[in-house]
C-alpha cells in the first residue's frame, strides 16, 4: 500500500472521527446545554463528580475523552465513572455483559510508513510522519460482571470544608498574581493580574473558587506560561476559542476536586460563539479540550505536592 493511499485513508477516518464528536457536542450546544457543565445533580446524574479514569490502570483519561465518558455517564444513567476495554475486563477475571453497547474514545499518535523510512534513508531527509486517530471502544464498570470488588470503587469527594482550601492552594501555587477586590472578576493581560471579588460578593461561596479557576485558567495562557494564542487560526472567534478553552479547565480542574460545575450567567451569551466555531472547523473542540488538559496539567504540576493523577488516551490537536 502507498504512502499517499495509507495517509488517505486515516484522514479519511480522522475527519470522521472528527465530525462524529463535534456534531454530537453541537446538538448539546443547540439544545441549550453545555456538554462539560454536567448537571451532576439531576436525576440522570448517578455517578459521582470525578474525572474518568481507566479502571485496569487506574489512569484518568484526558482531553476531548474527559467529554465523551462525561456525556456517556449522563446519557446513560451509569453509576461509575470507571471504564475498561473488553480485554481488560476479561483480565480482571470478569466480562462484559451481553447486549452492551460500548463508549467510542479516541487515541491520537503519528506513525511513519516503511516505505517514507527507505525514502528518508536514500534522500537523507527527515522522515514523514503521518498523524491518525484511534478509536478505542471501552465499557462501563457497570456494564460488567465479575469484575473485583474494588475496581468500580471511586473515591468520594471531599467534604465542602475541606474543598475551598484546596481550590485557593491551588491558584496560590501557580505564582499568578491573584488579587481580591473590586466588583468584577477578570484577567489583565498587559500587567499579568487576575482580580476576583471578595467571596462575601459572591450569592454561594463556591463560586468564588469557580471563578478565580475560571480566571486562572485565562492566565495560564500568557506568552511566559504556556503561550496559548487562537488568533491565527481562528482570527475572527479566537475570543469564543479561548473562553470555551477556560470553561473547559475549569471544569476538568474542579471534577479533579469533587465540585460540581454550575453553569455561568454568560453560557447564553457564548453558545452562539461556540456553534458558530464548531460549524466552521470540527477539529475545534478537539483542540479546546487538548489545550485545556494541558492548562489544567500546568496548574497541578505546581502544587506542592503532586496530586498523583495519571493521564491516559492522548486526544489530538
Amino acid at each position: 500500500m502507498s504512502r499517499r493511499t495509507v495517509s488517505a485513508r486515516a484522514g479519511q477516518d480522522r475527519a470522521s472521527l472528527y465530525d462524529e464528536i463535534t456534531d454530537k457536542i453541537i446538538g448539546e450546544l443547540e439544545a441549550g446545554r453545555v456538554p462539560w457543565v454536567q448537571p451532576w445533580g439531576s436525576a440522570s446524574a448517578k455517578a459521582p463528580l470525578a474525572m474518568p479514569r481507566n479502571a485496569a490502570t487506574g489512569r484518568h483519561y484526558s482531553g476531548i475523552n474527559v467529554l465523551i465518558l462525561w456525556g456517556a455517564v449522563i446519557q446513560h444513567g451509569f453509576p461509575s465513572q470507571s471504564w475498561l476495554t473488553f480485554r481488560q475486563a476479561l483480565s480482571l477475571g470478569g466480562n462484559v455483559r451481553r447486549g452492551e453497547h460500548g463508549t467510542t474514545v479516541v487515541y491520537a499518535d503519528r506513525f511513519t510508513p516503511e516505505d517514507e523510512k527507505r525514502r528518508a534513508r536514500e534522500t537523507g531527509e527527515d522522515a514523514a510522519a503521518i498523524p491518525f486517530l484511534k478509536r478505542f471502544t471501552v465499557f462501563n464498570a457497570a456494564q460488567c460482571d465479575g469484575l473485583p470488588e474494588d475496581v468500580a470503587i471511586v473515591a468520594p469527594p471531599p467534604p465542602p470544608g475541606l474543598i475551598e482550601p484546596q481550590v485557593e492552594a491551588l491558584v496560590r501555587a501557580t505564582g499568578i498574581d491573584f488579587r481580591i477586590g473590586g466588583d468584577r472578576a477578570f484577567y489583565a493581560p498587559a500587567p499579568d493580574f487576575v482580580q476576583v471579588p471578595p467571596p462575601l460578593a459572591y450569592f454561594e461561596p463556591i463560586n468564588w473558587h469557580r471563578t478565580a479557576l475560571h480566571e486562572a485558567a485565562h492566565a495560564s495562557g500568557a506568552a511566559h506560561r504556556l503561550d496559548r494564542d487562537f488568533t491565527s487560526k481562528w482570527p475572527k472567534d479566537a475570543l469564543a476559542m479561548e473562553e470555551a478553552t477556560v470553561e473547559l479547565t475549569a471544569s476538568f480542574l474542579l471534577a479533579d476536586l469533587g465540585i460540581a460545575h454550575d453553569p455561568r450567567p454568560d453560557h447564553a451569551a457564548y453558545i452562539a460563539s461556540w456553534l458558530r466555531v464548531l460549524k466552521d472547523d470540527s477539529r475545534a473542540i478537539f483542540t479546546a479540550a487538548s489545550k485545556a488538559q494541558a492548562a489544567a496539567d500546568w496548574m497541578h504540576a505546581r502544587q506542592p505536592s503532586s496530586d498523583g493523577i495519571k493521564r491516559c488516551a492522548n486526544d489530538s490537536q
